[in-house]
């Protein structure tokens, strides 16, 4: 039997109940005082009545009376003190006040247990009301109703009335915060608390139901008997008064400062709408309406924050063992619905979250049908993501983020993570984003795990993160697998270097030699489709996979141009701090680029680069931003062929007549045929040099390394990065990433093939030194040939 469980009388109600004459005449006499009382209060009701029914039959016979106040409705024993509350309450405190100061102390004891019984309930007394500072319209229902106990209470039974009044305040706040929460807006986990804190008040109700009984049935139920069975509810209710206080305020205060940010208006923001145009009642309208809709709207205490209020309130209070027990209870209430939705992510990758509660968060703006179009990575970094903005590489947070309630404090509503949960949310975010991929590509998903998907999981069970562990070890294998086999990774991967690091480049010899009229055009004028059907026939003879994937493209600005404005607005793209371009150096840079760009269009083979299409889910790994690091380095190595070949036919015209012929009696221009073509050969070797060093010392050990990494890989996202990895480490060696390098390197290079462009210039200039060395007038042009080639030179050997 529980402890507040009044004990029956083993006896029935005969020979006067069992009592002794004393006592029965004692209670008989006390009912008769309390009868007494209350016939006098009745009849000053009455008087009342009678005034008030004669001042309208007064006013009767002009106007018949829209209102007949009910007396047997007035008079129904749930209801008799809401006519004596509601009829003339000054009269009613001053006379019971004198009523009861009047009475001895066990009748005195015997009323106020009565009203106690009605304030438990939170029901107004007869000797027991509100504060008088208490308004029903005012005053916040979440902070519960405050009673106080008249004056002339004697002084033993005010200590203990007082001592029972703030369950009154707990019940009325808590049933408050039950009702109000209730509502959809408030989410799943506010719902699972609410009904939690319900079976938490029936019991409490259930022990009022049984004092009621006691008090009705028991002559020896004393309030000192009420306080001792409700002294250990009064710890309980006072622990979730406090936490829905938390609660409560926490929401206050950011309605507040809602309503005063939306408040504020910007006279310079009006003045500029207004200058746009937007000035009108409509236009205002719907962009007030839009605003309302998105950063004005306050983020109600849901979801994880409230999980987390209540961990951290059980671990503030963990030497309390109630409070231990009241708030794992609730924690694991609350977390029901969370958990349920945790689960569904990361067994079948749906993200079933209708009021924004779990840690995920869905963009559902990014759909599959967009990567078919452009096939850019923002499928997986973007359409799912953890709330608080947190990445697993720590590099960048996502936007989207609501602001912390207070500065440096916990992120509102399902952006606030439990700490529970804290350290497996990289984990949880991506089980479920493996599975989602898999079901975008038209595959059942069947969990891993169907014994323990039946179990009941709650926040505080190591199986659930057991049960994380697993299924997030179970979605790696299956997209891994997905990916490797079904998709053919690695042959795909093995294609790229093919066509972009020319691992077997006979294709693009035979493109620059089929292309060659066509990349001498500028870049704005030249025709793609037939750049496209000469790049098809220059892959027909070959034995290449994936071939109809390649395609060709036209870009817009020049590689070493566009690194260096890259480096100059991000700094080292992977290089090492403080080699950045100043800013000076910078300005100088696009000066000049932009003087070189207005005298000078781009040719078409400085604009050269290839394309390759890929389908989803293989566009997770071969994405838009690795394709552009692909295109980077396969222009870069473009552009070394194509020196190389210039510079190769140099010395092919460099055969002729016009070069070999001996002049003894021109020993200058013998000598400047023997320095231009001392340049050729140097500018050659150099290419060579750079071109072996970077397919022989960077491309190829680190496909190597990656092939080795990508046999040993265990998750999808250490595929990813091995794979950004592998191609940053590649643009990095090949000094494509540090401004220093990059600007020295690239006028080497540029110089290179500028020098290859004037050989026809050269020959001729030879066949003028051979004309002007058989005439008598002799060769007075050497000195502007020295000049010209000593620029060469100087650009080559001192960059």
């Amino acid at each position: 039997m529980d402890p507040y469980t009044p004990r029956t009388r083993p006896g029935g109600r005969k020979k006067n109940l069992g009592l002794s004459a004393k006592e029965y005449t004692k209670i008989t006499g006390t009912i008769a005082s309390v009868r007494r009382n209350r016939q006098l209060s009745d009849d000053v009701y009455e008087d009342g009545d009678v005034r008030v029914r004669s001042s309208r039959e007064s006013r009767g016979k002009i106007h018949e009376p829209s209102f007949i106040a009910e007396t047997s409705f007035v008079r129904a024993p749930l209801n008799s003190r809401v006519g004596a509350s509601a009829s003339i309450p000054k009269t009613k405190g001053k006379a019971r006040e004198d009523v009861l100061d009047n009475l001895p102390v066990d009748i005195q004891e015997a009323l106020i247990l009565e009203d106690l019984l009605y304030v438990l309930m939170g029901i107004e007394g007869m000797y027991i009301s509100h504060h008088p500072e208490y308004s029903l319209e005012d005053d916040d229902p979440l902070k519960g109703i405050t009673f106080v106990v008249s004056s002339p209470l004697d002084s033993s039974l005010r200590d203990l009335t007082e001592r029972i009044l703030p369950l009154g305040t707990y019940y009325t706040a808590i049933s408050s915060f039950v009702e109000s929460r209730s509502h959809l807006d408030f989410g799943l986990v506010n719902h699972a608390l609410c009904a939690a804190v319900r079976d938490m008040l029936k019991d409490y109700q259930t022990l009022l139901s049984q004092l009621e009984h006691a008090f009705n049935t028991s002559p020896q139920f004393s309030l000192q008997k009420l306080w001792f069975y409700v002294h250990p509810t009064v710890h309980t209710l006072s622990l979730i008064y406090q936490l829905i206080l938390e609660l409560a305020t926490t929401d206050d205060d950011d309605d507040a400062s809602s309503s005063s940010s939306s408040s504020e208006s910007d006279p310079e923001q009006a003045a500029r709408d207004e200058a746009l145009g937007l000035g009108g009642a409509k236009l205002k309208a719907v962009l007030s309406d839009m605003k309302k809709s998105t950063s004005d709207a306050p983020i109600h205490v849901k979801g994880g924050e409230v999980l987390t209020v209540i961990y951290e309130r059980m671990q503030t209070m963990s030497g309390d063992p109630t409070a231990v027990k009241v708030y794992g209870t609730l924690l694991a209430a609350a977390g029901v619905p969370y958990v349920e939705m945790l689960r569904v992510w990361i067994t079948t990758g749906r993200l079933e979250d209708p009021y924004e509660e779990l840690c995920v968060k869905e963009s559902k703006f990014i759909s599959k049908g967009i990567l078919e179009v452009d096939y850019t990575d923002e499928y997986w970094e973007r359409r799912y993501t953890l709330r608080d903005g947190s990445t697993l590489s720590s590099k960048r947070q996502h936007t989207g983020v609501p602001p912390p309630r207070t500065p440096g404090g916990r992120l509102p509503g399902g952006a606030c993570i439990p700490p529970l949960l804290e350290g497996w949310k990289h984990k949880i975010l991506l089980a479920g984003k493996y599975l989602n991929v898999i079901r975008e590509c038209g595959i059942e998903v069947q969990a891993d795990q169907k014994d323990l998907t039946k179990e009941s999981l709650s926040m505080e069970d190591e199986k659930l993160y057991k049960f994380i562990e697993d299924a997030y070890t179970h979605a790696n294998r299956t997209l891994l697998r997905l990916l490797l086999q079904d998709q053919q990774l690695i042959p795909r991967l093995r294609s790229l270097k093919r066509y972009f690091f020319l691992s077997s480049s006979s294709f693009l010899t035979h493109l620059l030699d089929l292309a060659q009229t066509e990349l001498k055009k500028p870049a704005k004028g030249v025709s793609i489709v037939k750049l496209q059907s000469l790049l098809d026939l220059a892959l027909t003879g070959e034995d290449a996979a994936f071939r109809e994937d390649v395609r060709v493209s036209i870009a817009s600005s020049g590689l070493y141009e566009w690194l260096l404005k890259v480096i100059s607005v991000s700094g080292v793209i992977g290089g090492e701090e403080g080699e950045g371009v100043p800013d000076e150096e910078a300005k100088k840079d696009r000066e000049r680029e932009k003087e070189k760009d207005d005298k000078k269009p781009m040719l078409a083979i400085d604009a050269l680069t290839l394309d390759y299409n890929v389908k989803f889910p293989l566009s997770l790994v071969i994405s838009r931003k690795t394709i552009l690091r692909y295109q980077l380095l396969f222009r870069f190595l473009l552009h070394l062929k194509h020196v190389e070949q210039s510079l190769a036919s140099m010395w092919i015209e460099q055969k002729t007549t016009p070069w070999r012929r001996s002049v003894p009696n021109h020993p200058e221009f013998e000598q400047w045929r023997l320095r231009v073509a001392l340049l050729r050969a140097r500018m050659l070797a150099f290419v060579q040099q750079i071109l072996a060093f970077t397919t022989f010392e960077v491309l190829e050990p680190n496909w190597r390394t990656l092939e080795a990494k990508l046999a040993k890989v265990t998750t999808v996202d250490q595929l990813l990065r091995d794979h950004v990895d592998f191609l940053d480490t590649c643009l990095k060696e090949c000094m494509l990433t540090s401004a220093k390098l990059l600007r020295a390197y690239s006028r080497m290079i540029v110089t290179c093939s500028t020098f290859a462009l004037y050989t026809s210039s050269f020959t001729k200039s030879a066949n003028q030194a051979l004309a002007a060395a058989e005439s008598s007038d002799g060769d007075q042009a050497m000195n502007k040939r020295w000049e010209f080639l000593k620029k060469f030179e100087s650009n080559f050997n001192h960059w």
